[in-house]
């Protein structure tokens, strides 16, 4: 006895559409070029396969049982999933990748890695994206580790590591930020060291999988509110849940609408050169990453990848 996956084939499936737009076994025959009781025996395999009806032998007409009707539904999607992977499968011999993996720090502006990537699938790629939200050294491990192609927002260049090629993005200020509720507001300026270990750090979690990863702001003994994202950093002081050093151009916004003080810090204020690096196939670089990487050969691109930041996200 032939199985499900023996008689649903495409012609099948075309077969028995075809019987209910004719309305009869008979017409479907006469369209098709076949004798009807090879219709009929067609019919009678896949609903044997099945083991359940799909026309209603007691009606005149070719009527569909539900059955029959949700098996034509399903090989419809499935016709067209077919037509769909056929035609990846001929953009992927073009020289497209069939996937794209996108690793971004928590630093940088997702709306405009959202703008570039509108623009990407305007250009009707057959490549599927990721994109992977991450912290610190956790932006390169994933592209180190192979689970991504393109890193952007690194803290530190990766030239040392093999087969990676790296570019710097620009520089991104850090300033040291409270609400204006917290008790450091008020305080006299500049911040020492023992001041701000008095008082709640907030910091952004490094996601590296493996190990302490890095930390940067934080003294000894200090109470530490740890979050998983720059975002979460943010949040947290806007709330007063403690102080911490943000991007410049993410708090610069609520800055002006009084939500946040910025505070002058004895310790040096940190600047962080960022970089983005792409791992370098033997076979050569694929379109997908020639695109991004043409992208990002664009100084107004990067600036806007480091310093447009919305207010709200």
């Amino acid at each position: 006895m032939q199985t499900p996956r023996d008689v649903l084939t495409p012609n099948s499936l075309s077969l028995l559409q075809s019987v209910v737009d004719a309305g009869s076994f008979a017409a479907a025959a006469r369209q098709l070029g076949l004798v009807p009781s090879a219709v009929t025996y067609r019919v009678r395999q896949i609903e044997d396969a099945l083991d359940v009806l799909l026309f209603d032998r007691a009606s005149r007409q070719a009527r569909l049982t539900e059955a029959g009707a949700e098996l034509l539904r399903e090989g419809a999607r499935l016709l067209q999933e077919i037509d769909a992977v056929s035609n990846r499968v001929r953009r992927v011999a073009t020289g497209w990748e069939p996937q794209f993996t996108l690793a971004v720090d928590t630093v940088v502006s997702l709306s405009t890695v959202m703008d570039l990537v509108q623009a990407f699938y305007e250009q009707q790629p057959p490549t599927r994206l990721r994109l992977r939200h991450e912290t610190l050294s956790g932006t390169l491990e994933a592209l180190t580790s192979g689970q991504a192609d393109l890193a952007l927002g690194i803290p530190m260049e990766s030239g040392s590591a093999t087969g990676l090629q790296t570019r710097a993005m620009g520089d991104l200020a850090f300033v040291y930020a409270v609400a204006p509720h917290h008790a450091l507001a008020s305080a006299a300026e500049p911040l020492t060291d023992e001041m701000l270990q008095r008082h709640r750090a907030v910091a952004a979690a490094d996601s590296v999988p493996r190990g302490s990863g890095l930390t940067f702001g934080l003294m000894a003994g200090q109470d530490v509110l740890t979050v998983p994202t720059m975002h979460a950093k943010l949040e947290a002081q806007l709330r007063g849940l403690g102080g911490g050093f943000v991007p410049e151009p993410m708090a610069s916004a609520h800055v002006k609408a009084g939500r946040l003080v910025l505070k002058q810090v004895e310790r040096s204020t940190r600047t962080a050169r960022l970089y983005y690096a792409w791992r370098s196939p033997r076979s050569g670089p694929g379109r997908a990453l020639q695109w991004w990487l043409g992208q990002l050969e664009s100084r107004t691109t990067r600036e806007a990848l480091l310093h447009r930041h919305d207010a709200a996200w």
